[in-house]
C-alpha cells in the first residue's frame, strides 16, 4: 500500500507543481508610466504605459490585456478603475497611451494591467503601479518668482530660506520647483532627494524645467523651515568661452520658484510658496561655473541655516522677478545622480604642499576631499586627463577654447577654504568635470592620504539594458570604454565631452545614439532633448550645431551631417521601442528641415556640413558625405509620413529621396569600377550604410570596399562620419570577418590602439599624440559600441515590426574570435544572441521575449546540418519555422523562448 500511496501523491504532486508553474507564468512584470518607474510630478495628459510579459515557455505571447487606472489602489488591484477601464483587449499590444476621464493635476493615480497569455490564462500582478500628476498648467503655480539680486556679475551662490508652521496631521506633501539655473532643495536641515545638478539644461527664454520631490517625511509638527541653494548653471554663466555664454540672451541672477503642497488628513490641502516673506543671504559658495569650477569658503558657513531654529535677522528680503519663460513643465526624465564612488587608485607626494591623485580611470564628476588645516587654508583642486612627466596634471589638452579674462577662474580646478574646525568635506554642488588626476596644492603644509580623496562618476542614471562578452578581452574593454563614454556625456543632453565643452554638438550625439539604445534605456533623455531642438529650430527650419545654444552655432558646424538628429534619433527611438510618439512631435520640425535643404540644394546635392571631421588621413569630399544625410532625412521623413497618415508627404519626400539618390550616383559612382569618388574607405562606406547604392552594384561596391580595407592594411582611414558606416557597410554585406579584423586592431589607427596605451574611455583623435583635438573622453567615434550588437550578435529592430516585436537575428561568426554574447533588454524583454564555435561545430543560443518573434539567419554549410536541443531541425515544429535556405544561411521563424543550436 505504501509504494502505491506515494506513487499516488506523487502524480498530484506534480500537477499541482504544474499548476502552480503555469499561475505563475505570464506575468506582466516592470510596469512604466512614461517609462518610468512610479513618477512622481508628471504633466501628460495622456500619459504612456508600458510593461513586459514574464513567462519563460516557448511560444509565450499575450493575447489580450485589460488596464485599469484609479484613485484607489485596492480597487485598482481588485481590476476597478474610477477614471479608465480599457475593457478587454484583444491585442498582443505592450505600450498603451491613457484614454480615460481627464486627469487632475497634484493627484495620485495607480494602474494595473490584466494580461491573458496564448492559453487565454488571466494573470495579473501582485501590486499596482502608480503615477503622479504634477501642475499640468501654468495656471495652478501660485508661488512668485524670487531672486535675491539683480547684478548677473555676483559671484557668491545665494542662500533663501523660509520658516513655516504646520499645525495638524500630513497626509502627504510635495515640493515642486522650477528654477533658471541650479537648485538644492532641503527641509528642516536635510537634503532633498539624491539628485545632481537639477533641473536639466534647456534654452531657458522658450522652456522651464520644474522637478517634484516627495518630501512628507520630512516635515513635522510645529516648526519647519525650506531652504534653497542656488547655483548658476548655464542659465548664468560667468565663465568666458568661445561659444559666448556669458552673453546668452536669458543670462541673469539665477531664480526660481516652489510651490509646497501639504495636503492634511482632514483633506484640506495647504500651499507653501516663494514670495516676499522669504530670506536671502550668500553662502560659502563663493563661485560656482558648471563649465570650469567651484569655489567655496568654509569660514562663511552658516550652520543650521536651513532649520527652523536659525536666526536670520541679519538675512535680506528677496527681489520679484518675472519668469524666465512662459513655458514651465515637468522634467519626466532619468536624473543625473552620482552613480558611482571612484575610490583613488595611486598618490604621489610631490612636496608637502602638492600630492596628484590617480583615479585610474576617466570619468566625468566630481571629487570629495576631506582635510584638515588652520583657517585660511587655500586648497586647489586641479582636474585633469593627463599629467606631465614631471608628475603635475597636465590639462593643455582640454583648455584650448577657454578665454579666461583673469586669473580669478582657473580651468577645472575647485577652490577650498578651510574654516580650521577639524576634518572637513568638500564636493562640488554646482558643476562637474572630466578627469582621471587631481593635483591638489594648499597655500600651507598639509597631510593627505590616498583615502583623502573620492571621485563621484556623474551622469543621467540611465538604467543598462545591454551586455557584451566575448573570448577578447581588447573586444570587451573597447565595448566598455564606448559605454563610459557614452554615460560621461550624458547630462539631460548628449555631449561631446565632459571637460573642454560640455556642449550638446549634434553630429556626435546621432552617430551615438544606436550604441546608447542598445547598452542604455535612453528614451527619456532623447525626447527631452529632441524637445530643445523644437526649442532652437528656426522658422526657416535651421537648427543649431550645438543643442542648447545661446545662439552659437546656427552659422558654422550645422548642415545634414550634424543636424540630422532632428530625424535620425527619433527614427532610432521608433525603431528601438516601437512608439511613433517623438516621431509625431518632431514631425512638422523635420518636414521644415528637409525643406530647407531642398531650396538651398535643388540639384539634388548639398556641400552643406563639416564633413568626415577629425579623419585619419583622408577627407572625403563634404558634398559627399553631407547629400549621404540629406537622403537619409528625407528617407527618414517619407517613412514617418507613411506612419503617422500623411500619404502626399510620403510620396513627395519618397520621389525627392529618389531624386537625391540619382544625383549622388550620377555625380560620384562609377559604374563601370563600382568605385564612389576617389574609393576611400568613407565615401565607399558611407554609400553602402545609407542605401545610396544601386542593389546590382552593392556587391561590387562592397567587395571595393574590403579591397580598401585589406590595402589600408585593415586600420581605419575615416573620420567620424566614415567611424559610423564602415563596420556596418562591411558586415552586412558579406564582409564581417573584415569588419571584425578592423575591429579587434590593436595598432595605430584603431579603438585596440588606444586600449592597449591605457584608454578607459574613448578619444577625440586617433593619433594619441596629436596636438589638437584629443580630448581623452569624447563619444564621437562611438559607433563600434552599437556594431557589436549588430555586426557580431546579429541584433537588430525590425522596422516592419519595430521595437524588437521581431527580432531580426543574423549573427556573424568570423575567424579569430572563439566566442561571443550579446544581450539587448528591448520592450518586450532580453533578447539574447551567443555563439561559440569549436573546430567545425558552431553552438549558437537565442533567446526571444515573451511576446516577441525573430527572423534567424543562421550561417550553414553546404554539408552541415542544424540541430536544435539535440535534436534535428525538423519542419512542423511549432516555434522553429524555416523560412529558406541558400547557399550559405537557413533563414527561421523563432516563437519566444531560449533555443540551443548546433551546427556541425
Amino acid at each position: 500500500m505504501q509504494p502505491f500511496l506515494s506513487q499516488y501523491l506523487g502524480f498530484f504532486a506534480l500537477i499541482f507543481s504544474c499548476f502552480f508553474s503555469t499561475l505563475l507564468c505570464a506575468q506582466p512584470v516592470q510596469l512604466r508610466c512614461e517609462y518610468l518607474e512610479n513618477p512622481l510630478g508628471l504633466d501628460a495628459a495622456q500619459p504612456r504605459f508600458t510593461w513586459r510579459m514574464e513567462d519563460d515557455r516557448r511560444g509565450a505571447r499575450q493575447t489580450a490585456y485589460q488596464l485599469v487606472v484609479g484613485t484607489d489602489s485596492l480597487a485598482v488591484m481588485q481590476g476597478r478603475g474610477d477614471v479608465w477601464d480599457s475593457g478587454k483587449q484583444t491585442t498582443n499590444q505592450q505600450l498603451v497611451r491613457y484614454a480615460g476621464k481627464p486627469l487632475q493635476p497634484f493627484t495620485r493615480y495607480y494602474w494595473q494591467v490584466t494580461i491573458w497569455d496564448q492559453d487565454r490564462t488571466r494573470k495579473t500582478p501582485a501590486g499596482a503601479a502608480r503615477f503622479e500628476m504634477g501642475m499640468m498648467a501654468q495656471a495652478n503655480w501660485q508661488g512668485a518668482w524670487i531672486s535675491d539680486n539683480q547684478d548677473p556679475n555676483l559671484k557668491p551662490a545665494p542662500y533663501f530660506r523660509k520658516v513655516f508652521r504646520v499645525s495638524k496631521k500630513i497626509k502627504q506633501a510635495r515640493a515642486y520647483i522650477a528654477a533658471a539655473g541650479l537648485f538644492e532643495l532641503s527641509i528642516n536641515g536635510q537634503p532633498i532627494g539624491n539628485h545632481r545638478l537639477d533641473p536639466m539644461y534647456t534654452r531657458f527664454d522658450r522652456r522651464t524645467l520644474y522637478v517634484t520631490h516627495d518630501v512628507t517625511a520630512q516635515l513635522q509638527r510645529g516648526d519647519n523651515a525650506i531652504g534653497v541653494l542656488l547655483g548658476n548653471g548655464w542659465y548664468n554663466h560667468q565663465s568666458t568661452a568661445v561659444w559666448y555664454f556669458d552673453k546668452a540672451p536669458w543670462r541673469n541672477r539665477p531664480t526660481f520658484c516652489l510651490d509646497l503642497r501639504i495636503t492634511y488628513e482632514d483633506g484640506s490641502v495647504e500651499t507653501i510658496s516663494s514670495g516676499k516673506d522669504w530670506k536671502t543671504h550668500l553662502s560659502p559658495v563663493i563661485f560656482n561655473s558648471i563649465y570650469t569650477a567651484e569655489h567655496y569658503d568654509a569660514r562663511r558657513e552658516q550652520p543650521g541655516w536651513n532649520t527652523a531654529a536659525f536666526v536670520d535677522t541679519a538675512w535680506h528680503d528677496v527681489m520679484l522677478r518675472s519668469a524666465p519663460s512662459p513655458n514651465i513643465v515637468a522634467q519626466a526624465l532619468h536624473p543625473i545622480r552620482n552613480v558611482e564612488t571612484v575610490p583613488t587608485q595611486r598618490i604621489e607626494r610631490l612636496n608637502d604642499t602638492t600630492y596628484v591623485f590617480d583615479l585610474g580611470r576617466n570619468i566625468s564628476g566630481v571629487s570629495q576631499l576631506r582635510a584638515r588645516g588652520e583657517a585660511g587654508t587655500v586648497l586647489r583642486l586641479k582636474h585633469g586627463e593627463r599629467v606631465y612627466p614631471n608628475g603635475h596634471v597636465d590639462l593643455s589638452n582640454i583648455d584650448v577654447h577657454y578665454r579666461p579674462t583673469d586669473e580669478s577662474d582657473p580651468f577645472q580646478t575647485d577652490i577650498f577654504i578651510l574654516s580650521g574646525k577639524g576634518e572637513e568635506t568638500f564636493m562640488p554642488r554646482f558643476n562637474y568635470k572630466g578627469f582621471q588626476y587631481v593635483e591638489v596644492t594648499s597655500n600651507r603644509p598639509v597631510r593627505l592620504t590616498q583615502e583623502s580623496l573620492t571621485g563621484y562618476f556623474m551622469h543621467s542614471d540611465v538604467p543598462p539594458v545591454g551586455e557584451i562578452s566575448s573570448s577578447n578581452p581588447t573586444l570587451d574593454q573597447i565595448w566598455a570604454a564606448t559605454n563610459h563614454s557614452y554615460l560621461a556625456n550624458l547630462f539631460g543632453y548628449p555631449t561631446d565631452c565632459p571637460q573642454r565643452e560640455k556642449n550638446g554638438w549634434t553630429g556626435d550625439a546621432h552617430i551615438a545614439s544606436e550604441t546608447g539604445l542598445y547598452s542604455f534605456d535612453g528614451i527619456t533623455i532623447y525626447e527631452k532633448w529632441l524637445a530643445d531642438h523644437r526649442d532652437e529650430q528656426q522658422p526657416n527650419g535651421v537648427l543649431p550645431s550645438i543643442i542648447p545654444t545661446d545662439g552659437w552655432g546656427y552659422e558654422w558646424g550645422n548642415g545634414p551631417d550634424w543636424t540630422s538628429t532632428i530625424a535620425i534619433i527619433p527614427w532610432n527611438i521608433y525603431l528601438f521601442y516601437g512608439d511613433t510618439t517623438l516621431l509625431a512631435a518632431c514631425y512638422d520640425n523635420m518636414r521644415r528641415y528637409v525643406d530647407h535643404i531642398t531650396d538651398l540644394s535643388p540639384t539634388g546635392l548639398t556641400a552643406w556640413g563639416l564633413g568626415d571631421w577629425v579623419p585619419v588621413k583622408s577627407k572625403s569630399p563634404v558634398e559627399l558625405t553631407s547629400s549621404a544625410y540629406y537622403f537619409a532625412d528625407a528617407t527618414i521623413l517619407a517613412q514617418a509620413a507613411h506612419l503617422l497618415g500623411h500619404p502626399d508627404d510620403a510620396r513627395n519626400y519618397a520621389a525627392l529621396a529618389a531624386k537625391i539618390k540619382a544625383a549622388y550616383n550620377a555625380k560620384y559612382l562609377d559604374r563601370e569600377t563600382g568605385l564612389y569618388g576617389s574609393g576611400l574607405q568613407t565615401e565607399l562606406s558611407v554609400s553602402l550604410y545609407w542605401g545610396l547604392v544601386p542593389d546590382e552594384l552593392r556587391a561590387k561596391v562592397a567587395a571595393n570596399l574590403a579591397e580598401r580595407v585589406a590595402a589600408d592594411d585593415y586600420h581605419l582611414d575615416v573620420g567620424l562620419l566614415g567611424t559610423k558606416a564602415i563596420l556596418n557597410a562591411l558586415s552586412e554585406n558579406g564582409y564581417a570577418d573584415v569588419a571584425y579584423r578592423v575591429a579587434a586592431q590593436e595598432t595605430y589607427p584603431s579603438w585596440g590602439w588606444w586600449i592597449v596605451n591605457g584608454a578607459t574611455t574613448l578619444y577625440e583623435n586617433w593619433d594619441i599624440q596629436a596636438a589638437n583635438d584629443i580630448s581623452l573622453n569624447h563619444i564621437m567615434f562611438g559607433e563600434i559600441g552599437a556594431w557589436l550588437y549588430k555586426g557580431l550578435g546579429g541584433i537588430h529592430p525590425d522596422p516592419a515590426q519595430p521595437g524588437f516585436k521581431r527580432v531580426q537575428l543574423t549573427p556573424h561568426v568570423v575567424p579569430g574570435l572563439d566566442a561571443f554574447t550579446a544581450a539587448h533588454d528591448g520592450p518586450y524583454g532580453t533578447i539574447r544572441s551567443a555563439w561559440k564555435q569549436t573546430g567545425k561545430r558552431l553552438l549558437y543560443t537565442a533567446t526571444v521575449p515573451p511576446n516577441a518573434t525573430a527572423h534567424l539567419t543562421l550561417p550553414v554549410g553546404k554539408d552541415q546540418k542544424v540541430y536544435e536541443s539535440g535534436k534535428p531541425v525538423q519542419r512542423g515544429n511549432l516555434n522553429i519555422r524555416l523560412l529558406s535556405t541558400s547557399e550559405g544561411a537557413h533563414v527561421y521563424e523563432l516563437m519566444s523562448g531560449t533555443y540551443a543550436f548546433e551546427i556541425r
